[in-house]
Order: C-alpha cells, then sequence, then structure tokens
C-alpha cells in the first residue's frame, strides 16, 4: 500500500482522485440525463436505437476496461492510462456538441465510453493500493461520494444552462468541456504512480487475461455481478418513464440531482457500515433494494412516485457500487489487482449490452412494464445466487 500524505483521513492519491472523479462526473452529468431527450425529440430516434446507442457504448467501455487492466498490471504504471482515459473522455464533447444524426451521438458515446474504459481499472487499483484493506469500503465509499457529488452539480449546471439559453442542449454540451479539463489537469500534476509499491518479489510472471490465476470467489461474485447486469438496463429509460409522467424537460436534470445528492450522502456512511458489518451483506441488500426499486417504476402512477424512487436509486447506488468495488478488492492480490478489476468491469459492462437492448426492445414492443419487471427479476436471482455461492465464504 502507498504510504501517501493523508488528507483528511485520506491517502493523497485517494483524495486527488476524488476531486477528479467530481470534476468529471460535473462534466458528463451535465449531459448523460440529457442525451436520450436529445436524441428524442431533437434528432427523432427511437427507443430501439436509443437502447442500441447505449449498449454500444457502454459495452466498448467493458471490453477496453479488461485490456487496460491487463496492459496497467504488465507495464507496472496506472497515471499515463488514468490520464489518457479522462483526457479522451474530455475531448469527446464537441462531437456531441456538433451531432446532427444518431449517428454522431452513437460516435460521441463510443469515444467516452472507450475514454473510461482505458481509466477505470487502473484508477480502482490505485484507490485499492493506496488504501489499507481495512479502510477499503471508506476508500471507495469516499470515492463515489466525490463522484456522485459532481453528478449531482452536473445536473444543476444543466438546468441552469437550459433556462438561460431557452432549453438549448447544444450549449450545456460545450460548457461541460470547463469541468473535463480540470479534472485532467489534477491528474497531471497531483496524482502519484502506485503500482512499483504494490507488486512484491513473490509474484514475477507477466499477468494473463485469465480467471485461473484468480480466487473462486472473484469467479463466483463475477458471475453473480454478470447476472445482476444483465437486468440492469441504461439509465436512459427511467429517464423516458419519467416523461411518461409528464415530468417537464427542464426538470429532467433536478429528477437526476435529487438522485445524486441521496447517492453521494449514503456512500461514504455505507462504506463504513460495510467496512463494520461485512460487504457481502450490504450487496445483497442493494440487489433486493434495487428489485423494489425497478417494480415501483414498472407499477408507479403519478409522478410523485417517480421522484421517490429516483431518490430511493440514490440510496441503491450508495450502498452497492463503491461496496462492490471494495470486495473486488478483497478477491484479488495486488500484483493482478487492475487486471481483475478490468476483468469485473468488463464482464459488468458487456451485460449491459444486451441489457439495454432487450430492455429497448421490450419497452418498444410490450410497454415499460416489461423491461422494469424484467430487471427486478434478474436482481432477485442474483441476491439468491449470491447466498448460494458467497455469503459464507
Amino acid at each position: 500500500m502507498s504510504k501517501d500524505k493523508k488528507v483528511i483521513g485520506f491517502s493523497r492519491n485517494v483524495f486527488v482522485l476524488g476531486l477528479v472523479s467530481l470534476f468529471m462526473d460535473i462534466s458528463s452529468e451535465m449531459i448523460y440525463p440529457l442525451v436520450p431527450l436529445f436524441l428524442s425529440s431533437v434528432l427523432g430516434v427511437s427507443k430501439t436505437y436509443i437502447g442500441l446507442i447505449e449498449g454500444i457504448a457502454e459495452s466498448t467501455a467493458s471490453i477496453v476496461k479488461v485490456f487496460s487492466g491487463w496492459f496497467s498490471d504488465r507495464i507496472k504504471k496506472r497515471k499515463i492510462l488514468i490520464l489518457s482515459g479522462y483526457g479522451l473522455s474530455t475531448l469527446s464533447r464537441p462531437i456531441l456538441s456538433l451531432a446532427g444524426s444518431w449517428v454522431s451521438v452513437l460516435i460521441y458515446r463510443f469515444t467516452d465510453r472507450f475514454g473510461k474504459g482505458i481509466r477505470t481499472a487502473p484508477r480502482d487499483a490505485v484507490v485499492a493500493d493506496s488504501t489499507e484493506p481495512s479502510y477499503l469500503g471508506r476508500a471507495f465509499g469516499f470515492h463515489r461520494t466525490m463522484d456522485t457529488i459532481g453528478a449531482a452539480i452536473g445536473p444543476a449546471v444543466a438546468f441552469f444552462v437550459l433556462g438561460v439559453f431557452a432549453g438549448d442542449f447544444r450549449k450545456v454540451f460545450w460548457l461541460s468541456m470547463v469541468p473535463g479539463t480540470i479534472a485532467v489537469l489534477l491528474i497531471i500534476f497531483f496524482v502519484k504512480e502506485t503500482v512499483g509499491k504494490t507488486h512484491t518479489s513473490r509474484y514475477k510472471d507477466t499477468p494473463r487475461l485469465s480467471l485461473k490465476g484468480l480466487d473462486i470467489r472473484f469467479r463466483h461474485f463475477l458471475l453473480v455481478a454478470t447476472i445482476f447486469s444483465l437486468g440492469n438496463s441504461s439509465d436512459a429509460f427511467l429517464v423516458l418513464r419519467a416523461r411518461d409522467f409528464g415530468i417537464e424537460t427542464v426538470k429532467i436534470p433536478l429528477l437526476y440531482l435529487t438522485f445524486n445528492v441521496v447517492y453521494s450522502i449514503v456512500s461514504i456512511p455505507a462504506g463504513m457500515i460495510a467496512d463494520k458489518v461485512g460487504k457481502r451483506r450490504m450487496i445483497i441488500l442493494g440487489y433486493l433494494l434495487f428489485a423494489f426499486i425497478y417494480l415501483g417504476f414498472a407499477f408507479a402512477k403519478t409522478a410523485g412516485h417517480i421522484w421517490f424512487l429516483f431518490a430511493l436509486y440514490g440510496v441503491f447506488m450508495g450502498i452497492s457500487e463503491g461496496v462492490q468495488r471494495a470486495f473486488v478488492a478483497t478477491t484479488i492480490r495486488p500484483e493482478l489487482r487492475a487486471t481483475g478489476y478490468g476483468i469485473y468491469h468488463t464482464a459488468v459492462g458487456l451485460a449491459a449490452f444486451p441489457a439495454s437492448i432487450i430492455g429497448g426492445a421490450l419497452w418498444q414492443y410490450y410497454g415499460p412494464h416489461a423491461i422494469f419487471l424484467y430487471g427486478t427479476a434478474t436482481a432477485v436471482i442474483s441476491s439468491l445466487l449470491f447466498i448460494a455461492l458467497l455469503a459464507r465464504e
């Protein structure tokens, strides 16, 4: 583990990467909740194509993650990959700002997610490298909190800009480059390399893209998380569901703001609780809560229900995202940490492709109830499988 100087109780790398995620998520979340609306209302794209775009984008990130993680362990460097990933995502913004068709939006989403794929596994490895094992839940909780504070600020900024510029999506897209650039500068000047400090002399072999050298607990969790992800379709469908209940376009960023505020408030306490009571219990709780939320989206009756469900979805993310990443760290030795995170993120993300395609098709041909009932079923199955395979290990 890195012995970096502490900043408010966290290593400098963890703190700075938290700031990086904060600014990058301000940039990303100024855009993300508006993209499905931009596609449907400005470009006239069907829900099936929206699902296709989201599926391709997220799958791209997932495929890249496994190679980026493996490459990081192979070259024993993390910072250059983190910097490249955040830089590429920032530079993708003009593609969306100038988009005249769904193909341009697809190119933007592909480029942005390619950047995310490059940075995610090395970044998570740096957080784990820089943290004592007994505080992993807390560290990842902090990172998710900073990430989500940015994700809360982003929609608020988008709401303000839309009001000032009479609903002009493109103005929001251009301005999103500012916080993205700040994130890149923070990496350049303040993040330190850690990989050399965590690779011990015991393991000399070049890391391989294989599950054979990884713990059985990791492989079991990979199976469970993948099944869960098959039902976790793009959040774009949550936004479209909100529109079904008459929530105005200008208020969509505020709806997303509500989700992200709750997410940011819950993440650190959830990580600390997971360190105390066990990460497995928190993961099971998260899966069951997701099932309840999706059931709510299927049978919601009023706009008030949608606002409540978005807030509850923030609770789910707060007790799930950081805790799952912390759990992964406990199942992988440091020498293969970025490789393991890459495999994990790739498996989960690849499942997002069929999840979004299936979700879009279910909505298109059977209505919104179908997509959310499907997600409820996969969440329940995942929780039961987790109990069977991992709860007592």
